[in-house]
């Protein structure tokens, strides 16, 4: 915690306004607009929610085509299931480790069937190729959906994730670089947009005093409690990015030298916020290091197993290289909590040094 979370939930409760709006909720959803640039911004249950509450406003259907990254968490995807339509996953290039613009590009000139929107993951905190990637999309007439969930605080030519899109998304969960414990953001610039996800976040009710409904809506809204955390959060954004490329300059200097590491990489003119430290390995199975780490009680993860490898998905239509699935097989997210010294950092690479 950054330290005026409990102060402000204090207030919270002194309000007596524990439901999903009030005066919290107003100034979270303030701060990450004044944050990051966006025009409109609505706090949400999960950064899962924000996703599916962007696809229904766009008109994604049942039996369309939605784009997605194929090297990602499925919590990017599952909305797309929501809505009845078709998940088609684009691979990554070696570059950044995020969606192919090349890839993406040849797909959609090569399809018979047009996809109606694109979700692009910045993965791992760090920025895909943007710019690029929303030209592709306007050239080809396509809504870009920004999963930003992981990379609060990440940047393009100075322009934060997630505002490059039609709409963007950012989660608060558990392990993020702030966290609520739950809860997520969609940010947009458009105003008749960001008020339609409103209606549908709060049950789809018609402006009656009785509950009239017209549509169907959900529960989404984020609670009052939930949000105070969230504006004690965004008051330490900046520490928090800076702390964990800290802990990732860390890893880079003490593993230095050898030679099968690769850390994932940051595009020119891009800065992550390096939410995880991910790195592979070219000759050592990370399952041994893991192993290892594990011994010393320090958690380490794989790699996210490609969205196309998984079973849910079999079948699905793709464009692939072999990049991601690559990537899968080698390589770690080592421990990045923004607790961490240098002194631990040190002692998990004498360990992976170890291991290797």
């Amino acid at each position: 915690m950054g330290g005026n979370e409990l102060k402000y939930i204090e207030e919270v409760f002194k309000s007596n306004y524990i439901a999903p709006l009030g005066e919290y909720v107003n100034r979270f959803e303030k701060s990450v607009r004044d944050y990051t640039g966006a025009p409109y911004a609505l706090a949400v249950s999960s950064g899962t929610a924000a996703i599916h509450l962007a696809l229904r406003i766009l008109g994604v259907e049942r039996g369309d085509d939605v784009l997605a990254s194929t090297f990602t968490f499925i919590g990017s995807v599952n909305a797309i299931l929501y809505q009845g339509a078709n998940p088609v996953f684009i691979d990554s290039d070696v570059k950044s480790w995020n969606l192919s613009p090349k890839l993406l590009e040849a797909y959609l000139k090569s399809c018979s069937k047009k996809p109606k929107a694109l979700i692009v993951t910045h993965l791992y905190g760090m920025s895909a190729d943007i710019e690029e990637i929303s030209r592709i999309c306007k050239a080809h007439d396509i809504y870009l959906i920004e999963d930003a969930a992981e990379s609060l605080g990440a940047t393009f030519n100075g322009k934060h994730t997630g505002t490059f899109g039609d709409f963007g998304i950012y989660s608060f969960n558990g392990n993020k670089i702030l966290t609520t414990s739950g809860g997520g953001m969609l940010v947009t610039a458009d105003k008749t947009w960001r008020d339609k996800a409103l209606f549908y976040a709060t049950q789809a009710k018609e402006p009656f005093i009785h509950y009239e409904h017209e549509e169907y809506g959900y529960n989404y809204r984020m609670s009052n409690v939930i949000a105070a955390i969230g504006v004690g959060q965004m008051e330490v954004i900046e520490e928090r990015v800076a702390k964990k490329r800290q802990i990732f300059e860390w890893y880079k200097t003490f593993l230095n030298g050898i030679e099968e590491i690769t850390f994932m990489p940051e595009l020119p003119n891009s800065r992550g916020n390096r939410w995880l430290t991910a790195l592979t390995f070219e000759r050592t199975d990370p399952l041994k290091v893991m192993k290892a780490l594990e011994e010393i009680n320090v958690e380490s993860r794989p790699l996210w197993k490609s969205m196309h490898m998984q079973p849910l998905f079999r079948g699905c239509k793709t464009h692939l290289d072999g990049t991601s699935e690559s990537l899968y097989q080698k390589g770690l997210c080592l421990a990045s909590s923004t607790i961490m010294t240098e002194e631990d950092v040190a002692m998990i690479c004498d360990t992976i040094k170890s291991a290797i």
